[in-house]
């Protein structure tokens, strides 16, 4: 990845048990998000670009579940497969750095720089 602007940090998002299915059937996705938002600011649909703003809300959680469900869910007929609302489903767990995020404070959690966020369906159909 290139190294971000002052506005903008990389993340690495990996998505396992059948969550890569949902994006683009990839496993790992290097993605570059902005680090600042505005919580009044994320319509859906989301517009074409996303607004990269230099000051506001550092970049959550929250955020980064809207941008996902925004730009990179594949099937964007079916976003409820991913989240409701402004949270994931339930039986979404999700690792921050190797740390479940209820450890670190879930949606609240502000991400860093180069932060590795691992989303694993535990929901299997048999």
């Amino acid at each position: 990845m290139a190294s971000p602007s002052p506005t903008e940090m990389n993340l690495t998002v990996e998505f396992g048990g059948g969550m890569e299915l949902l994006f683009s059937n990839l496993a790992s996705h290097s993605i570059t998000i902005p680090r600042f938002y505005s919580p009044a600011s994320l319509p859906t649909p989301a517009p074409s670009t996303c607004p990269c703003p230099n000051t506001g809300q550092p970049t959550d959680v929250r955020f980064l579940i809207w941008w996902l469900r925004e730009y990179l869910l594949a099937d964007k007929g079916r976003p409820e497969l991913f989240s409701q609302g402004e949270t994931i489903r339930p039986g979404i767990l999700i690792l921050i750095n190797s740390t479940d995020w209820e450890l670190e404070g879930e949606l609240e959690y502000e991400l860093k720089e180069g932060d590795e966020l691992v989303f694993i369906s535990t929901l299997h159909g048999g």
